[in-house]
Formats: structure tokens, C-alpha cells, sequence
């Protein structure tokens, strides 16, 4: 595939891309991670569990 002379803005563009979405990814990994260790200790201290 011949992306022509605008192959390197082209790649770039897409490297940027995948980067920024990889990164949105991993925060929301971390945050549920968090979120579900806050209510672990919310849980915990005031004994009651909701579904």
C-alpha cells in the first residue's frame, strides 16, 4: 500500500491514535481498580453490601 508522500503524517497520525486510546484504557483500568477498592473499604466500615 502506498500511502504517497504524506506516509509519515499518516503513520504518525495513527501512532498518536493508538497511544492516546491505549492511555484511556489503562486510566480506566486504574480507576475501576480504585473505585472497587474504595467501596471494599466502605463496605467494610459500615457492614452493609447493596446489589
Amino acid at each position: 500500500m502506498d500511502l504517497g508522500p504524506h506516509a509519515g503524517f499518516i503513520v504518525g497520525a495513527y501512532a498518536f491514535t493508538a497511544l492516546v486510546v491505549g492511555g484511556l484504557v489503562a486510566a480506566a483500568l486504574l480507576d475501576q481498580r480504585a473505585q472497587k477498592r474504595a467501596l471494599a473499604v466502605f463496605e467494610a466500615r459500615t457492614g452493609e453490601r447493596r446489589s
